[in-house]
């Protein structure tokens, strides 16, 4: 792909899911240009239909008719991009690996976020660098005066949304202690492997890797805890920055048997608080409440009900009910007693 055939996203450096894509963008070797900025705002200088909702990063992709089409989503946008260009995959050829890949970059997207939405905003130290940092990554050169506004925008209308997560007073233990817990098995995994799926990365390494950029690199208390808990993981976010150099092959897939115990580990917090959190949305989404309510690792969870979420549990069911009998049988070997078997479906 030449120069002017680069791929064009736009995005900001405290988004997680920004700094996913350009970091496998970086492993894959495939040309882009970043914006820094506002998609929607994007979108309409050029001319170009939003996507539907607006998401960062969104990209701007050719369609066969030649025009452009802005998309965003990562999880689908890797999978496309796979189709685009060939080499350096970040998806297993083993369809049980792939499975778990997938499982990773799942629980990554959508329970590590918790982490990094909690710390951000739910102490207010977090909030005031938050509320500093974000609208001058967008504009170094804003000034004082709008800034300061723009800091009291972002921090009430963000703080305002911590429920949205689930992130309240009440349940701030539980995930504080999953914080901690993840951290734990990460470290633990990294002392037998340089990724989660053996010696070379996966959408899910990935995954993570756009979390814990925020939660090790740009939030002050959970850097602090990772730091104190993780000090393998915080070189690992750093090493994950740019995989450029990496020279993959496909010996470097370690099979699920001979995966580390430490695997587990992470499959385990996987099954305490992703599972039922999962299961308890899918279950408001179809009864049609805006709310869910339950119980997660103990304590009373309560949240705004995530129609998306719901999705991600039919898209996870549907893999694993692709898998055949061989495979599901690797992959449930694996599961059983993590929890993560609870929120799977066999027909």
């Amino acid at each position: 792909m030449s120069v002017q055939h680069r791929l064009e996203l736009v995005g900001a450096p405290a988004s997680p899911y920004t700094q996913k894509m350009l970091a496998l963008l970086r492993y894959r070797h495939i040309p882009y240009a970043v914006s820094w900025g506002q998609p929607g705002e994007f979108c309409e200088s050029r001319g170009i239909a939003k996507p539907r909702p607006v998401l960062m990063p969104t990209f701007l992709l050719e369609e066969a008719g030649g025009g452009v089409e802005a998309v965003c989503d990562s999880t689908p946008i890797i999978r496309r991009l796979e189709d685009m260009f060939t080499g350096r995959s970040v998806l297993p050829a083993d369809p049980a690996l792939a499975f778990v890949d997938y499982l990773i970059e799942d629980f990554a997207d959508e329970w590590c976020t918790r982490y990094m939405f909690h710390y951000r905003w739910h102490r207010q130290r977090d909030a005031e660098n938050a509320g500093t940092l974000l609208p001058l990554g967008m504009d170094v050169s804003l000034a004082s005066e709008t800034l300061q506004q723009a800091r009291r925008f972002i921090t009430d209308r963000q703080v305002g949304r911590l429920y949205v997560v689930g992130s309240s007073d009440i349940t701030a233990p539980v995930i504080e202690a999953s914080y901690r817990r993840f951290l734990q098995a990460m470290e633990s995994h990294l002392q037998s492997q340089q990724f989660m799926l053996g010696a070379r990365p996966g959408a899910g390494d990935f995954g993570l890797f756009g979390q814990l950029s925020q939660l090790v690199g740009f939030d002050p208390t959970p850097r602090e805890i990772a730091r104190e808990v993780a000090p393998r993981v915080v070189a690992w976010v750093d090493l994950m920055q740019d995989q450029s150099g990496h020279q993959p092959d496909d010996s470097q897939w370690l099979p699920l048997q001979e995966q580390p115990a430490s695997l587990r580990s992470l499959l385990v917090e996987i099954g305490r608080v992703y599972a039922p959190a999962q299961l308890l949305n899918a279950r408001a989404v179809e009864a049609g409440e805006k709310t869910w309510a339950g119980e997660i690792d103990g304590a009373l969870w309560t949240q705004q009900t995530f129609p998306y979420q719901a999705k991600c549990l039919k898209w996870t069911n549907e893999r694993y009910r692709a898998l055949g009998a061989g495979d599901r049988s690797r992959v449930d070997s694996l599961l059983a007693g993590t929890g993560v078997e609870s929120m799977l479906v066999q027909s």
